[in-house]
């Protein structure tokens, strides 16, 4: 697309393909990827441990924690708007259905199972091979620790799919509110100096309350159905992401402050870092200061979304630009997104045991994650015509999936069409 100039909102949004958060979505996914590989080695909770699992790296693993996921369902927002602002809203909840919900199941029967079983075999509670752990691992009442069957990582998927079909039939309206009284509402409200503060700071106030309001009383779980906090921020940045999609003083605002941006998200993570590293110390493990602990949990919440602010400032800048490679991602990265956290479970788990020094293991065990999906998409997945749906790929080589490639070339749609 033709990229808006800082300070020069255009009057009307564009349907052009937006390549900078093409790229973006693939270098939050490689992030998250490398967040997972990073699990691995810190003390938290996980799947399975490293020998070598310990917190010097839970600094830099803290300092992304917080906009991740968000920028995430940002961004599927912005996709879906391009999506359905040309799609009926019971065509696109088919879609959605078809094309996130057979990678869901897939993924729950036959790519999750791998790292639910090595957890159990970890944690004493199962001894024999994966073949034979699988007909437990479908049935709930095995009495596991742990909840089987299950989706792990793939609850963003999973989330992604569930709002996008439940609010399907709201769409319609309320991109003709983001095109009509919203518009001028943003125009307004972005417009100038007072516009980039606006941009900083206002689509983090709903999330400033989320966590004071909701966030105490509603642990952060994945499980749907108890995941109210998770859910208030998932979907406010899904729908923020919707409503701003083609918003050109938004993202005149955006360019403008990208900057300022980086620079107090850079303030707030230098600030941040030694208070969450020294966070018992300062406040108390029992909770006897836990109010003096307030600013700092509202202090996170604000650079998550001067983090994600900087990230997207930054990438209209520099790569709204289309390339070889972003072509092949922008495929490439679902799979790899289903694959990699089964790949690393398994790696790490026997390299973990093979003596290793800490350096040689994570060498080796990040080496085995992203080798192990690129052959994995390159060989196989995207070769075989009937697994392509299974890692929410398009039938390949079919004339009507050209024609339809052919026609939205222009248009931003990651992970959405």
């Amino acid at each position: 697309m033709t990229a808006i100039t800082p300070g020069h909102a255009r009057s009307e949004p564009t349907d052009a393909r937006r390549y900078d958060l093409d790229w973006l979505r693939v270098i939050a996914f490689a992030i998250l990827i490398f967040y997972h590989v990073g699990m691995f080695y810190v003390s938290w909770d996980w799947h399975v441990k490293s020998v070598h699992a310990g917190p010097a790296a839970e600094w830099a693993m803290r300092l992304v924690s917080p906009w991740r996921l968000s920028l995430l369902f940002f961004i599927s927002g912005v996709a879906l708007r391009f999506v359905a602002d040309r799609t009926r809203p019971a065509r696109l909840a088919a879609d959605r259905l078809s094309r996130l919900g057979l990678p869901i199941l897939a993924s729950v029967l036959f790519i999750v199972p791998p790292q639910s079983w090595l957890e159990l075999v970890e944690k004493g509670e199962f001894s024999g091979g994966l073949l034979a752990f699988w007909p437990s691992y479908l049935n709930p009442a095995s009495g596991y620790s742990i909840i089987t069957p299950t989706y792990n990582h793939l609850w963003y998927v999973v989330y992604l799919m569930i709002y996008t079909v439940a609010l399907a039939p709201a769409f319609p309206a309320l991109s003709r509110w983001a095109s009509g009284p919203g518009a001028r509402l943003m125009a307004a409200a972005f417009a100038g100096r007072r516009g980039v503060v606006a941009a900083l700071i206002a689509p983090a106030l709903p999330h400033v309350i989320f966590r004071v309001a909701l966030d105490p009383h509603f642990p952060t779980t994945h499980a749907l159905v108890d995941d109210w906090a998770n859910h208030a921020h998932s979907l406010t940045m899904f729908l923020t992401g919707y409503i701003l999609a083609k918003d050109p003083s938004f993202w005149s605002a955006i360019a403008r402050g990208r900057w300022a941006a980086l620079g107090l998200a850079i303030g707030f993570a230098a600030v941040l870092t030694p208070v969450w590293s020294n966070w018992d110390a300062l406040f108390g493990n029992d909770g006897s200061y836990a109010a003096l602990a307030w600013p700092a949990r509202i202090a996170r919440v604000l650079y998550a979304w001067l983090a994600i602010a900087a990230l997207l400032g930054l990438a209209q800048a520099r790569l709204n630009r289309p390339g070889r490679a972003l072509t092949y991602m922008t495929e490439a990265i679902f799979p790899w997104y289903i694959l990699h956290q089964t790949l690393t479970v398994l790696a790490g788990y026997w390299l973990t045991r093979q003596g290793l020094g800490a350096g040689t293991e994570f060498a080796l065990v990040a080496l085995a994650t992203i080798g192990g999906c690129a052959i994995l998409h390159e060989v196989v997945i995207r070769r075989i015509g009937w697994l392509r749906p299974l890692f929410g790929l398009k039938p390949a080589h079919s004339p009507a999936s050209a024609a339809r490639r052919a026609s939205t070339r222009l248009r931003f749609t990651p992970m959405s069409e």
